[in-house]
């Protein structure tokens, strides 16, 4: 039988959610490294490997991460796109959602390569390709979904802002409130001028919005740190819990900035100009990524300090991880990200 448990979730839930895999043998979770927002087992049953996630749900955080993974992954696979888990059972009033096993390991930051990154972006087009389904036209906004440069700019403002929120209650804690009040906040009030000042310099409307024609189904926090690579060099991707329809701005941005495996801007004019030549107006697609960057990098320095605030540390907590190792780490994180910023 199981060999471990996930807090409060009956084994007969589990059972339910396993159906025919259930009945036919018994079966046996065993630990599987957990990303830093849910819990993770893998389950043996009936001689299928699956992966069970259960979701972090919180009143300070009720975003729906299994309606909009699972939504997302049985688009993907009724529509033949295969790089990722097939879904295979999910129960939305306790949070969980059940998977079929990819083999494969985390990849190294030096294995993202010309390779690697073609593979990313053909997943992506390959999604876009199926943008005028009716079940893909059905998609939900994607978490935290921009289409106007006003809107990205005040995403990362809330972001920002969010952070004035850190309480000193220990000396790791205080040092990041002084951090952010001192550099971070500083930091982007000028990025955010210089923001401003360039999509007026490019003429582009900061309400203008993107039409439907324009937006993208995007798997939402896309890159390497959400990817396995099998021995054969096939990568497939995993964790799209805030995917959904999005500007193909913010998808590139994201990708470029997210800070676990970072992709070499070497990459950046090529993966920018395949998603822009989709697009009815690639020039302006280009710039619009293109002045969105910086911003972005100023939204994931914000990211890596979420394990400072409230919300934050608990996600950590319920996924396993956290605790103040991982928050020095981050602050170090955050340093480098802002020392790196150049407008």
């Amino acid at each position: 039988m199981q060999a471990l448990s996930l807090p409060d979730v009956p084994t007969a839930v589990v059972s339910a959610l396993l159906g025919d895999a259930a009945a036919r043998t018994p079966w046996r979770m065993s630990a599987l490294a957990s990303g830093g927002n849910n819990r993770v087992v893998r389950i043996e049953a009936g001689g299928r490997d699956l992966v069970l996630k259960q979701y972090f749900h919180h009143p300070d955080d009720p975003r729906d991460r299994l309606g909009a993974e699972f939504g997302f992954s049985s688009f993907a696979w009724r529509n033949g796109v295969r790089c990722l888990p097939e879904p295979i059972a999910a129960d939305a009033e306790r949070h969980l959602g059940l998977y079929a096993f990819i083999p494969g390991r985390k990849l190294e930051a030096c294995e993202v390569d010309d390779a690697a990154v073609t593979q990313a972006v053909d997943f992506v087009l390959a999604l876009d390709a199926l943008r005028g389904r009716p079940e893909g036209r059905r998609l939900p906004p994607a978490s935290e979904s921009c289409f106007c440069l006003a809107d990205h700019l005040a995403l990362v403002e809330r972001r920002v802002r969010r952070l004035g929120r850190i309480e000193p209650h220990d000396s790791l804690q205080a040092e990041a409130a002084v951090f952010v009040s001192q550099v971070l906040v500083p930091a982007w009030d000028k990025l955010a001028a210089y923001s401003r000042e360039a999509a007026s310099r490019a003429c582009i409307a900061l309400d203008e919005e993107l039409p439907q024609a324009e937006r993208v189904i995007s798997p939402s926090d896309f890159g390497f740190h959400n990817a396995l690579r099998a021995e054969d060099g096939t990568i497939r991707f995993i964790d799209f819990e805030y995917a959904g329809w999005d500007d193909p701005a913010k998808l590139v941005c994201d990708f470029f900035n997210q800070v676990a495996i970072p992709v070499p801007r070497s990459h950046f004019a090529a993966f920018a100009g395949r998603i822009a030549a989709t697009r009815p107006r690639p020039e302006l697609q280009r710039k619009r990524i293109e002045l969105l960057l910086p911003a972005y990098a100023m939204k994931w320095a914000c990211i890596i300090l979420n394990d400072f605030l409230p919300a934050g540390a608990m996600r950590r907590r319920f996924a396993g991880a956290g605790g103040a190792d991982r928050r020095e780490q981050q602050l170090l994180k955050a340093r480098k990200a802002i020392a790196a910023l150049s407008v």
